[in-house]
């Protein structure tokens, strides 16, 4: 190699290093300030919470609380609409995330816990998280390529925060937005500010790392693997029913009532009498309890037909306006999934709602290596084997559905072709 060669070399490998070491100070930032307002959401949820289990009659504003969320949105001269959507779009084509709804999206999610409609926190996580990295690049003024990876930072970095999953948030962000590709230039920040936003979590507010860990798991073997073959065909039928019931509630109601603070309130009503019906708030919020309860294989509320109710719960609350997502009921509805199987077939409930767990969110999501990794995270590695098995069986059973609708699928999943389409 002659001197020029040798040169412009080191220049190459100098300025990647330049490259790489500024994308981790920005990291670094976004990690910052997405665990610091990622640990106050997760704070002010767990709040919300506690006061509606202290105060029962609150599950009786349902009716109204659709429609001061609408009114919120609408002082702020935002789509009450906008959601994960915006955040993928954004990522894809540049769309403009405005600074005001980091504060909606924080105050309405945990205004909808506080009331008991059935919404997560990990949906409002990835639109926090989103809105924060996007506005931190337009801060750093980096040109637009470069804020897609920032968006990704911060989705990656609030998700963390709250969810306590570090690995799967960072794989994840990359991973969602195209099916069949992956981001990897946004790999060093995104993991970067992962850790950075837990770490955050952990030690300056508690929160813990997400876990349920599972009890005794049978060997796996060609008899064990069968039964989990047909849950994991199952589990694919049911994300896809669950994406349609999601967004076909939201058009109809859309169609039938065109006011929204009229349509709010009948939908708020409507999940009401239905929690009076079922008589206790075991569809109302995170359901975290019952997602606990059947990891450890004794979980006497959830019945055969409970991850039907936690859909329809879900979709009446997210046409009525209410915002945190559709994530963590995503991990009850498969978790009571599993469980229904597992009693039903007589073969481990504890590692089938596991196992559905990352089956359906795979199903929904077209992300399958986060699936696998968020199993791993939640349930612990020793039922790996099942988790893979499960998670590739759904995604091929799940068609081209999923919860965002502007998720491309960029290569189809049955065979090695270009197809570029959005998810149905």
């Amino acid at each position: 190699m002659n001197r020029d060669h040798l040169q412009k070399a080191v220049h190459i490998h100098l300025d990647r290093v330049w490259i790489t070491l500024k994308w981790i100070i920005f990291a670094v930032i976004c990690g910052i300030i997405a665990g610091i307002i990622g640990s106050l959401f997760d704070i002010g949820i767990e709040l919300a919470t506690d006061l509606r289990v202290s105060y029962p009659w609150l599950i009786y504003l349902l009716p109204l609380g659709g429609a001061c969320i609408f009114f919120y949105y609408h002082l702020l001269d935002g789509d009450n609409s906008i959601g994960t959507n915006l955040v993928i779009s954004s990522i894809q084509s540049g769309d403009h995330i405005r600074k005001r709804m980091i504060p909606a999206i924080f105050f309405s999610s945990i205004f909808s816990h506080l009331l008991g409609a059935s919404v997560g926190r990990e949906g409002a996580a990835l639109q926090l998280g989103g809105s924060i990295g996007y506005n931190l690049g337009k801060t750093f003024r980096l040109p637009r390529h470069n804020q897609h990876v920032m968006i990704m930072c911060g989705m990656s970095a609030v998700f963390s925060a709250v969810f306590g999953t570090p690995v799967a948030a960072a794989i994840f962000a990359m991973e969602v937005v195209s099916v069949g590709i992956m981001h990897y230039a946004a790999l060093v920040p995104c993991v970067v500010a992962s850790f950075v936003a837990r770490g955050i979590a952990i030690f300056f507010f508690r929160i813990p790392n997400a876990g349920y860990p599972l009890g005794n798991i049978p060997e796996f073997t060609l008899a064990s693997a069968l039964p989990v073959l047909g849950l994991a065909v199952i589990a694919g039928f049911v994300s896809i029913l669950e994406c349609v019931s999601f967004r076909k509630v939201e058009v109809w109601s859309e169609r039938l009532l065109a006011n929204r603070y009229l349509r709010a309130v009948l939908l708020g009503a409507i999940l009401l009498l239905l929690t009076l019906l079922v008589g206790k708030p075991t569809y109302n919020g995170l359901g975290i309890d019952s997602i606990a309860a059947a990891a450890a294989g004794n979980a006497p509320d959830l019945l055969w037909y409970s991850f039907l109710l936690k859909i329809l719960f879900t979709a009446l609350s997210l046409a009525a306006g209410y915002k945190g997502g559709e994530i963590v009921p995503t991990l009850f509805i498969g978790s009571a999934l599993g469980y229904a199987f597992g009693s039903l077939v007589g073969f481990s409930p504890a590692l089938c709602s596991s196992v559905a767990v990352g089956a359906l969110f795979c199903g929904v999501t077209n992300s399958p290596i986060t699936s696998i990794i968020l199993c791993i995270e939640l349930f612990g590695i020793r039922g790996l084997p099942y988790y893979v098995l499960a998670i590739a069986i759904s995604y091929a059973a799940s068609s081209y559905y999923g919860l965002y609708s502007a998720q491309k699928i960029v290569y189809s999943k049955y065979r090695s072709n270009y197809i570029n389409t959005d998810a149905k």
